[in-house]
């Protein structure tokens, strides 16, 4: 057997193996903190910095999935009665402002937090469970947690770049 070079604790190697679910659920985690560690470490002004023709930044990017988290799980498996699923561009483009107010620490523990009450709410149906989506007819709980990886994925590569383009520091994990 050839020696391993991946580092064996990451979450998707680990579940290798695994159930569907494992496998699901450890490649969304592992995209969800390749974003917070491009946050993790830069002053307010750094993550703020706009690089890039389009207004985003690496803590615009966080306070994005910060939404996506809120309006693909809450929202549409369990919504709460502050809990409303946005559909319009505007909203999206919105999600992306940062505030004098938002800072590193704050905007990656209202992530940290949205993601956690992702995990919670998933975690009580099975892949299987289908939900009425305004926009698509249908959506299974399997198509949510597939839809929130690419999304995720997306966004991590953009916040790479960022990073990359702030200090020099690269790397996906």
């Amino acid at each position: 057997m050839a020696e391993m070079t991946i580092d064996p604790t990451l979450g998707p190697v680990r579940a290798r193996t695994g159930d569907e679910r494992a496998v699901l659920e450890s490649f969304l985690d592992f995209h969800r903190a390749v974003v917070l560690r491009k946050l993790h470490g830069l002053s307010d002004a750094d993550a703020t910095r706009r690089l890039v023709p389009s207004a985003t930044t690496l803590m615009g990017l966080v306070k994005h999935l910060t939404m996506v988290e809120g309006n693909w799980f809450p929202s549409l498996l369990a919504p709460g009665p502050d809990d409303v699923y946005l559909t319009a561009e505007e909203d999206a483009l919105a999600s992306f402002t940062v505030t004098e107010d938002d800072t590193v620490d704050g905007v990656a523990a209202a992530y940290e937090r949205a993601c956690e009450r992702s995990r919670t709410v998933a975690g009580r149906f099975a892949l299987d469970h289908v939900v009425p989506h305004p926009q698509l007819g249908e959506v299974s709980l399997r198509w949510i947690l597939t839809h929130l990886i690419e999304e995720t994925a997306r966004h991590a590569g953009h916040a790479d770049i960022l990073r990359e383009l702030t200090d020099g520091q690269t790397g996906a994990i």
